[in-house]
């Protein structure tokens, strides 16, 4: 039974992972910021599927938080086979010039920064075995940049440029790593760029069908499964209705 990590399990691609996780079996640890819903999704997939399930609360932003989260995990969860940073965010949407920055701080601190101090703590876990799998969500914003996600963009190509450095830096360690790349997906993440404002956040998936937490979850479980000699580097997903980052045909 292979045990799997996903940060920001609380919503969205997260959730739909661990949902499809336990649906196969996996022995889970997942973790977030809200307790409560963190706690919630375990329950019902302990009932569901009968899952082994720990939780762990924190902030990835949070160096010592995470650290200590990582080191808490009890011996029998310990050999992880699978990391899935999913954990980021993006919020605000505006010029450069006109950008909130402490907008900027969250982006960079959750996206970049808190994907390296979970990794950082995650990695020895699996070099010690000789063996893992890092699956990174990036973005399309990894691959291109678009008028007034500028500092979203920055932190998705990091994202992807990390994802490089660490196929290298780990190959001798047996670690596959993954870039998973979706485009236009519905879920809490045009809520929370325009902080809250629902009726901005739905008109972002107006007039053609966006993909769903679900297709990429099912992806990921595709990309984890493969024989140990396979390794997906990278995958780009978007609706067949999206081109780009921008161009998106919304009258299907």
């Amino acid at each position: 039974m292979k045990t799997a990590i996903i940060t920001g399990a609380t919503s969205g691609i997260g959730e739909a992972t661990a949902y499809a996780f336990a649906e196969k079996g996996f022995k889970l640890i997942l973790t977030g910021r809200r307790s409560e819903r963190l706690n919630n999704i375990a329950d019902l997939l302990k009932g569901k599927y009968s899952a082994k399930i720990i939780t762990l609360e924190f902030d990835v932003r949070d160096r010592a938080a995470t650290i200590d989260a990582i080191n808490s995990i009890p011996e029998d969860f310990k050999s992880v086979d699978i990391l899935v940073n999913n954990a980021g965010l993006a919020v605000g949407l505006s010029h450069v010039q006109d950008g909130d920055i402490d907008d900027w701080d969250r982006m960079i601190d959750t996206n970049i920064k808190g994907l390296l101090y979970v990794t950082k703590a995650v990695a020895p876990l699996m070099t010690v075995r000789g063996k893992g799998h890092i699956v990174n969500i990036s973005s399309i914003a990894g691959r291109e940049v678009y008028e007034n996600g500028g500092v979203y963009c920055a932190t998705k190509h990091a994202v992807d440029a990390l994802s490089r450095a660490m196929r290298i830096d780990m190959l001798e360690s047996g670690i596959k790593v993954t870039n998973v790349c979706p485009g236009a997906t519905e879920t809490e993440f045009s809520t929370v760029r325009f902080k809250g404002d629902e009726e901005k956040a739905k008109k972002v998936y107006e007039g053609y069908k966006a993909l769903t937490a679900k297709d990429i979850a099912d992806i990921i479980i595709y990309i984890v499964t493969l024989p140990e000699h396979i390794c997906i580097n990278d995958i780009l997903i978007m609706p067949s209705a999206q081109a780009n980052a921008v161009k998106v045909n919304r009258n299907v």
